[in-house]
């Protein structure tokens, strides 16, 4: 009997794999109702933010990997920029996940 539930349990852990999997990727559409504060500068071709004066990439179509590393380092003070900081601090784990599946969704825009 016990080998049966072990079989059970392991048989379930690996269907739940891909949700899982997906889940970790973050929700583009929740993603997309976190994006405004995003858009007023990575939405601007060529725009400079005032301080301290940045070339500010656009970032529409980045991979998912890059953009949910690069949020989770402003967050924790291993990559400098105020302005990153403070917005990647305002915003969970979770949000930061879904931002970066929107982020990536969203396709290159062409200046």
């Amino acid at each position: 009997m016990k080998r049966l539930n072990a079989l059970a349990l392991a048989s379930l852990a690996l269907a739940t794999l891909p949700f899982a999997a997906a889940h970790a990727q973050g929700d583009p559409a929740l993603g997309r109702q976190l994006a405004y504060t995003c858009t007023g500068c990575h939405g601007i071709a060529g725009y400079k933010n005032a301080y301290p004066q940045y070339h500010v990439p656009r970032i529409a179509g980045q991979n998912y990997d890059y953009l949910l590393a690069a949020l989770i380092a402003y967050q924790k003070g291993e990559r400098t920029h105020p302005t990153m900081q403070a917005q990647a601090a305002s915003f969970s784990e979770t949000d930061l996940q879904n931002l970066a599946a929107f982020i990536a969704s969203a396709g290159k825009v062409t200046p």
